[in-house]
């Protein structure tokens, strides 16, 4: 059985930053991609960032040159290093990632982490 356990949201004032990080833990053969999706109130969850397993990434428009997501393969963990934050992005985040044990291939996600940016 896999988890994905995240941790880093908070309050943050407007222009601030916080860093996001994302553990699986289990009995893991391969983890493909993992993501970060977000979903604000009344608004469908969106992707918000994708990295492979060889590490290429990509993001939606808005995050853009505010946003990086980075991958230690080593530990399992994914993580979003979030910059100069807009009250947009206000959200719960949740994490994703494509893993391979022993049963088979599917996507897991995180509890979800609450972001809010405001002043």
């Amino acid at each position: 059985q896999v988890q994905l356990v995240e941790s880093g949201g908070g309050l943050v004032q407007p222009g601030g930053s916080l860093r996001l990080s994302c553990a699986a833990s289990g009995s893991i053969f391969i983890v493909n991609n993992m993501a970060w999706f977000r979903q604000a109130p009344g608004k469908e969850r969106e992707l918000v960032a994708v990295i492979a397993s060889g590490s290429s990434t990509n993001y939606v428009n808005s995050v853009k040159g505010r946003f990086t997501i980075s991958r230690d393969n080593a530990k399992n963990t994914v993580y979003l290093q979030m910059n100069s934050l807009k009250p947009e992005d206000t959200a719960v985040y949740y994490c994703n990632a494509d893993i391979i044990t022993a049963v088979g291939r599917r996507d897991y996600w995180g509890q979800g982490t609450q972001v809010t940016v405001s002043s």
